[in-house]
């Protein structure tokens, strides 16, 4: 099966999977349906497949989309149900951004179609990759991390009070992962001198709850990271004047210090 210009998979043989699922740009055929292309991209996963980049070096297999959520959300329950229910939040396929602002020009809207379309185009190839990689590394390995990279506004009223810790780490509430792997990430944030949480507001989306089986070798975790930790990020509201920031590799280092830490560190324990 052709993988699609889009997906791009780096295989690694190592025991840990790194999953790069909001850091697309890409708007492809639905753009002159949206009320504007930086709305569109607004909510991305700003720099964090720049981040990461160390991750391959490791040996990790990484797995990265460049279409925007904006398309299709590939971290979100393709039936449409709510990870978080109660909470505001953005769906399958978004219609609103993350402040409230609607992303579609009235009656431009997805239609049932247009989401099952994006679904099985966009959303399906995503995880088949996803599955046959840990198939591969399992087959490898008797356990596997799976680690989910993610990033969000350190201040959005929307969805969460106050500004957001700078690590929001998650294991689906302990389901996802080994007590033991959960500590050691636990304990090289707590001992970082920022802001943290686990299984907080962020505690883990579909790819988190979805491939996370401790007891079938599967070690899924998330981390949700404040823009603020690794940016120059403008707090509150922000236009096409001010965001993004560009990258800065001065200014992510320590990040990357702390982030090539939590990888190593989920390495040694998954070849334990």
């Amino acid at each position: 099966m052709t993988t699609p210009s889009w997906l791009t998979v780096t295989r690694g043989n190592a025991p840990l999977l790194v999953s790069l699922p909001h850091t697309g740009i890409d708007l492809v055929d639905i753009e002159p349906q949206l009320t504007s292309r930086w709305l569109g991209q607004r909510d991305c996963d700003w720099w964090i497949d720049r981040l990461y980049d160390f991750a391959a070096g490791l040996g990790a297999t990484v797995v990265h989309t460049a279409i925007s959520r904006t398309v299709i959300d590939v971290n979100r329950d393709p039936s449409g149900v709510s990870l978080y229910p109660g909470q505001t939040t953005t769906g399958l396929c978004p219609t609103e951004t993350f402040d409230g602002d609607p992303l579609y020009r009235v009656g431009e809207e997805p239609t049932p179609a247009d989401i099952d379309r994006r679904r099985q185009t966009y959303f399906e190839p995503y995880h088949a990759a996803l599955a046959a990689e840990l198939k591969r590394l399992r087959a490898l390995h008797p356990k596997v991390v799976l680690y989910d990279c993610h990033s969000i506004r350190s201040v959005i009223p929307r969805l969460f009070d106050g500004e957001l810790p700078v690590f929001n780490f998650g294991t689906n509430d302990g389901k996802s992962a080994d007590p033991a792997l959960q500590k050691l990430v636990t304990d090289i944030i707590a001992g970082g001198g920022k802001s943290w949480v686990v299984n907080g507001r962020f505690k883990g989306g579909w790819i988190t709850r979805h491939y996370g089986n401790p007891a079938d070798g599967v070690h899924a975790l998330q981390m949700e990271l404040s823009n603020r930790g690794y940016m120059r990020e403008p707090i509150g509201p922000v236009g096409p004047d001010n965001w993004p920031v560009p990258y800065d590799p001065d200014f992510a280092a320590p990040m990357r210090k702390t982030l090539t830490n939590i990888l190593e560190t989920a390495l040694g324990w998954a070849r334990t």
